[in-house]
């Protein structure tokens, strides 16, 4: 294992992988979504929004041209940082208490980034602040198309929503749920008190419904990062309209000197910071391709 050096942090191989494979793993659109490479910076893509459509042409007949329309939409690049502060004689430390701290930056870093794909890529808040941001200029809560849940009726939610995507031809492929949304139809219950769902448990871990891909997770309300209440319980979709990359994998790095998150000065302190970052390119290719389920504002 690597030790903490005066001038970097270096990471094990094994290390910074997990990383990146929890970062996956605490994001819903992650799950449902699956990455593309991308190039750092904005990016533009191209969205086929009038398919072509072929001509029946008689014999000898003359062909006609073929109009077809294409829109250009954009892929934003977002940084995302976590920066933890750590006694300075952590660099004194002997090599398992080293691992120790390699693990803990694994295990933390991961979810923070993690969760915070689902944060700005539905709700465009910044994870820290909990309040919408305006570098971010699109998210999915943006779609106008939306289910509200009647009392206990959640599946009849998912239907409705599900019959909103097809309607604006789309298929509805996955479905990313608030807790709250799969708890409850793990205990929905017929006249005979049989509950509906019994092969869901309670619904935390999740993988599929009616046919869709399923992922579960607090990001989709938000409701542990966000200063004012989404109402959000669950997003139907074709979720490949979601666009998004790891434009730059996660680095992390040993901060020595000054002050790097306003906290004061690391040496005054006797501190040292370790600082993960990642950048990811998100857009969202057509917001009718998804709708929202929600609850009703209190």
């Amino acid at each position: 294992m690597a030790a903490l050096i005066t001038t970097d942090f270096e990471i094990p191989a094994e290390i910074s992988t997990g990383i990146f494979e929890n970062a996956q793993k605490g994001s819903t659109l992650a799950q449902l979504s699956g990455a593309r490479p991308q190039k750092f910076g904005k990016q533009q893509v191209w969205v086929l929004t009038a398919p072509p459509k072929a001509e029946l042409v008689g014999e000898a007949g003359q062909k006609s041209p073929t109009p077809t329309t294409y829109a250009a939409k954009t892929v934003n690049p977002y940084k995302l940082q976590v920066t933890m502060r750590f006694s300075q004689e952590v660099e004194w430390a002997d090599e398992d208490v080293q691992i120790g701290v390699l693990q803990d930056l694994a295990a933390n870093a991961g979810i923070a980034l993690g969760r915070s794909l689902d944060l700005v890529g539905i709700h465009k808040i910044n994870p820290l602040t909990g309040e919408v941001s305006s570098l971010v200029k699109e998210g999915i809560i943006d779609t106008t198309q939306k289910v509200e849940l009647t009392g206990t009726k959640y599946d009849e939610a998912i239907e409705a929503a599900a019959g909103v995507i097809i309607s604006s031809g789309y298929t509805p492929i996955g479905i990313a749920m608030d807790p709250t949304l799969s708890f409850g139809l793990s205990t929905m219950r017929d006249t005979n008190g049989r509950k509906i769902y019994p092969e869901i448990g309670f619904g935390q871990s999740i993988v599929n419904f009616s046919g869709m891909q399923a992922a579960v997770s607090d990001t989709v309300s938000a409701k542990n990062e966000a200063t004012a209440a989404t109402n959000l319980l669950g997003i139907v979709g074709q979720f490949d309209a979601f666009r998004w990359g790891v434009q730059r994998s996660i680095s992390a790095h040993l901060i020595e000197f000054g002050d790097p998150d306003g906290l004061g000065d690391l040496q005054r302190q006797n501190q040292i910071a370790i600082r993960a970052e990642i950048v990811y390119g998100i857009g969202i290719m057509d917001q009718k391709a998804f709708a929202k389920i929600t609850k009703a504002a209190g």
